[in-house]
């Protein structure tokens, strides 16, 4: 199974589980932790929602070229934001596909009215990084890193923009234009996470702060919830997230037009590759 369900007391524990690919999003694992996500929020005794990836890493990321990859299949959608992508030309696929796959599940899940916890070790890359943003909290292991290099493949970011709200502007453009790794410690200065802890330690300390926030009255959580989201967007998260997924989409138009795709003929290893050789 791509993602794996368990409830403990009051908390559900969702996991993500492609470890071999280090949890790298295809569209399976996005609509299986929609429907896990859904069997949380539906059942009753659940308080709390904690978020985990399986094995070393919590998520590479979207996937972009392992064996499994599944741009071009069709599954049942809950999130319904725009018409089904497959055997559609040009920008017809991919921005529905994004609407709906990356940016539309995230959003609805930031809505989840019960509180959710990001429980990060190894790796977080650009799409992981939204799926630990939609997230109340993130409690980070002390091997954790945080980076979205994808400005190397010309494209301004990830779908779920969130970088100057959780990271600050002038961070923002560092963590973009560098496309560096900031580690635990750092994204803890930040305030883009609320502890680090030692690795062996983040699955039981993760929990514990899950079973405070559930001691607390579910509605009064759920209403806490909206009224900070709330505040947020009064920021301008939310429109200018609309503008930024503007130009992420001009991004991948100007690449098909430029170069062999529209991730500018980059895919996984050559972003690592990439990576490693600016030291990120």
């Amino acid at each position: 199974m791509t993602v794996e369900y368990e409830r403990r007391d009051a908390v559900a524990l969702v996991t993500m589980n492609r470890p071999e690919y280090r949890n790298a999003q295809n569209s399976a694992m996005t609509y299986a932790l929609d429907a896990a996500f859904v069997r949380a929020v539906d059942d009753d005794e659940v308080k709390v929602i904690v978020l985990a990836g399986a094995g070393k890493h919590f998520s590479a990321g979207h996937d972009i070229g392992t064996p499994e990859r599944d741009v071009h299949v069709s599954y049942e959608r809950k999130a319904v934001l725009w018409w089904d992508h497959v055997g559609r030309p040009g920008g017809d696929l991919r921005y529905a596909r994004e609407m709906e796959v990356y940016l539309g599940m995230c959003r609805r899940w930031r809505e989840i009215p019960k509180p959710t916890i990001a429980m990060v070790q190894g790796a977080c890359i650009a799409g992981g990084l939204m799926l630990a943003w939609v997230c109340d909290l993130i409690v980070a292991a002390d091997d954790a890193f945080f980076a979205d290099p994808v400005v190397r493949m010309g494209i301004p970011g990830v779908e779920y923009f969130a970088h100057p709200w959780v990271l600050g502007p002038r961070a923002a453009k560092e963590f973009l234009f560098t496309g560096d790794r900031f580690d635990a410690a750092r994204a803890h200065q930040l305030g883009m996470v609320n502890r680090v802890v030692p690795r062996a330690d983040l699955e039981t300390e993760t929990l514990a702060i899950a079973a405070r926030i559930a001691e607390m009255p579910r509605f009064g959580l759920a209403l806490a919830k909206k009224a900070v989201n709330q505040a947020e967007d009064e920021m301008g998260m939310r429109t200018g997230m609309d503008s930024v997924f503007g130009l992420h989409h001009f991004a991948h138009a100007h690449n098909a037009e430029v170069s062999p795709d529209p991730l500018a003929g980059m895919d996984a290893r050559s972003m690592k590759a990439a990576g490693a050789r600016d030291g990120s």
